[in-house]
């Protein structure tokens, strides 16, 4: 049998990660519930009810995740993910009540990376979770060199997978983790007919319900950040009835 000191070692050398969330929620007993469920998941969870003592928290404690209330006393949960946004690079959950497009679509706006409407089974919810700390999380403690499958190039538009940086004539574009990870799938499937169903379940790992509209609302935000006129896109172009297309050749080349 080793002995404690031969124990100690062996869990100094295991590299185990644990993820810290930071919940923001009002409700006292919802919060004591989620952190309690997320808790046995083998997660660390600190819990702030008010949204201007959160911003603080968030930028001092920097969680590997952050589940924001929408509907918070003090600072509602849209201005504190864009007060901390620009200072903080992690997945942003938010959770709200109100089943709205609106809402959505302004928090996905102003950084947001995911959201899920309360009531929501918590099973979905450490879905959600962990498809988003996925993102994060580094494949390899080694670096490796780049390899051409690292960067995708059309015309005037380059994705560099491995530095997740985006070019478009000469400038960088800023993407939150998810809406990358949306351009890049869409880049890497360029000619084809993605439906909202494949890209939602590829991205999310979940199955689609067929009502969630975030795959859309991500089109529209990269639209906006990429294309030169959003309303008439010619690199991410909408097929009626069957999904989105990736078009190679929608990208002017620069001069």
């Amino acid at each position: 049998m080793p002995s404690c000191i031969t124990l100690l070692a062996m869990l100094k050398n295991t590299s185990i990660i644990y993820h810290t969330i930071l919940l923001v929620e009002d409700d006292k007993r919802l919060s004591a519930v989620v952190a309690e469920y997320l808790g046995k998941q083998g997660l660390k969870v600190e819990v702030e009810f008010r949204g201007d003592t959160a911003v603080k928290r968030v930028l001092d404690l920097q969680p590997d995740l952050l589940i924001l209330d929408l509907m918070l006393p003090g600072l509602d949960g849209l201005e504190v993910c864009k007060q901390i946004r620009p200072h903080y690079d992690k997945p942003i959950l938010m959770l709200t009540a109100r089943d709205e497009d609106f809402d959505q679509i302004v928090g996905l706006e102003l950084g947001a990376d995911d959201y899920v409407i309360k009531p929501v089974p918590p099973r979905l919810l450490l879905a959600r979770i962990r498809t988003l700390l996925r993102r994060i999380q580094p494949n390899s403690v080694v670096a490796t060199p780049k390899t051409m499958d690292d960067s995708l190039i059309f015309g005037a538009l380059k994705i560099n997978r491995s530095e997740r940086s985006v070019i478009l004539h000469h400038q960088e574009i800023s993407l939150t983790t998810v809406e990358f990870d949306f351009l890049w799938f869409l880049a890497s499937h360029a000619g084809k007919v993605l439906s909202r169903e494949m890209i939602f379940t590829s991205l999310l790992g979940i199955e689609y319900d067929g009502l969630d509209r975030s795959v859309d609302i991500r089109i529209s935000r990269l639209r906006k950040l990429l294309e030169k006129d959003p309303s008439f896109p010619q690199g991410i172009k909408t097929v009626r009835g069957q999904g989105y297309l990736f078009v190679a050749t929608g990208w002017e080349c620069d001069d």
